[in-house]
């Protein structure tokens, strides 16, 4: 984006992925270095969307320690968490302040270890998330890469049917239809990270104060010794998953965010690889029903138009399903700064470029503002992303699809499954349903099937 001006933009702050991603290690607390202010606004944010209960430490910054430095109140809050949540793992992120008055916070993490010798201290576990430097997508794959290098120091014996997943910023329902499909195959997942229970749990009688759930420390430990691990995401080049590959020689699979046929295909074809089974039949059906269905629901969708918006990875795994489907996605939009990113839609749009030549856009590092302005002169049928695009949606008069983070104006956000053949099959309904319900609202006699 050229503008020297950004207008509520298509991201949000670095440490609140950090912190989501840390709440996918069982026993973790988050802990921000730096304003109570950042804590506040990420537990607020996340909460909306979850629904859960998100508990954020901070150093809690004071006038004092922007000059200073916040080594005493780094030190202070640690002891603090131990004392009072008894965590198993201590996931630190720094925010804008404390980067830019340049606290060593792995010099500050060494210095406490060292006058602590005698005491049983949590795993810490250490990411560097300024936001001038990226996006939420960015903290949380930086939290995910400092989650393995921080906890994995050694290999033992390869596990044979012992598999890594890095499944990306995916909805907690996403995550557990992963540990079921890896299960079908026979594969032992070790998911990084894996909120599917600490920010989508059951009702609890009592609070408590670390919910239950995630991926523990010992298990990441061994990741070392999977047989491969599968790193989903276009976007991501130098993840936790080459991290392991560098460090330990464990095999790493880069793949798209499995949505759409063609990508849970290659997805599941991974898993057959590995794990030298083929697709179970439960989810053959399931891609038959799907398959089934782009057949009943293609007179509904053919040549429609599209606006999509969000995270890089999930805008190209929507933007591949669009394009088996029909609907031409005349404008891919993200606020992630990945020059690639117009290249990643390119290579799963095909189609559309063939069938609606020179109609589509890609912005990246764009802002809503940017996003609505397209919109109206390329005059969409449809919009799918998250909650901020329900005033862009409004004024246009087109349905929201919504998907992705956040959804802030409906309950389930944290529960909407994308990935898979049932999560394909869910995204499918939900498009050829939102455009037949705005023609019915639109018509001036209304329609239906006598």
């Amino acid at each position: 984006m050229s503008d020297a001006v950004t207008v509520n933009p298509c991201k949000v702050c670095a440490p609140l992925g950090a912190c989501v991603a840390f709440r996918g290690v069982e026993g973790c607390v988050p802990l921000i270095h730096g304003s109570q202010g950042c804590a506040t606004y990420i537990r607020r944010y996340t909460i909306s969307h979850f629904r859960e209960p998100m508990d954020i430490a901070s150093s809690s910054f004071a006038e004092s320690a922007t000059v200073f430095g916040g080594s005493s109140l780094f030190s202070t809050g640690l002891d603090n968490l131990i004392r009072q949540y008894k965590p198993a793992a201590i996931g630190v992120c720094t925010s804008c302040l404390s980067e830019t008055i340049g606290d060593d916070v792995a010099l500050f993490l060494r210095e406490y270890v060292a006058s602590r010798k005698d005491v049983a201290l949590p795993a810490l576990i250490r990411a560097s998330t300024p936001s001038y430097k990226g996006t939420h997508m960015d903290g949380f794959h930086a939290a995910v890469r400092a989650i393995l290098s921080c906890i994995v120091k050694a290999k033992g014996a390869t596990v044979a049917n012992q598999v890594n997943l890095l499944p990306g910023f995916v909805s907690p329902a996403d995550l557990r239809y992963f540990k079921e499909l890896l299960a079908d195959f026979g594969l032992d997942g070790i998911l990084v990270p894996d909120y599917s229970e600490t920010l989508d749990g059951p009702s609890w009688d009592e609070y408590h104060r670390l919910p239950e759930g995630g991926t523990s420390v010992e298990r990441i430990a061994s990741s070392a010794n999977s047989a491969a691990t599968l790193q989903l995401g276009r976007s991501l080049r130098a993840g936790g998953g080459a991290w392991l590959e560098q460090t330990f020689g464990t095999p790493c699979r880069r793949l798209g965010l499995p949505i759409g046929l063609r990508e849970s295909d290659a997805f599941c074809d991974a898993l057959s690889e590995i794990s030298g089974h083929p697709l179970p039949e439960i989810h053959a059906r399931e891609r038959g029903r799907l398959l089934d269905s782009y057949v009943d629901g293609h007179k509904y969708l053919f040549g429609k138009r599209a606006v999509v918006y969000g995270e890089e990875d999930l805008v190209v795994g929507i933007a591949s399903l669009l394009n088996e489907i029909g609907i031409n996605p005349v404008l891919c939009a993200s606020g992630g700064m990945d020059e690639a990113f117009k290249e990643q839609v390119l290579a799963v749009t095909g189609d559309a470029q063939r069938l609606f030549p020179g109609e589509m856009e890609v912005l990246s590092d764009t802002d809503y503002d940017t996003i609505f302005a397209r919109a109206e002169a390329l005059k969409p049928d449809l919009i799918i992303g998250s909650s901020k695009g329900y005033k862009m949606a409004r004024k246009l008069g087109v349905p929201l699809v919504r998907v992705g983070f956040p959804i802030h104006d409906r309950i389930g956000g944290q529960r909407q499954l994308h990935v898979g053949y049932r999560g394909t099959q869910n995204l499918f309904d939900l498009i050829c349903n939102a455009l037949m319900q705005a023609k019915q609202d639109t018509s001036p006699i209304g329609f239906m099937y006598v």
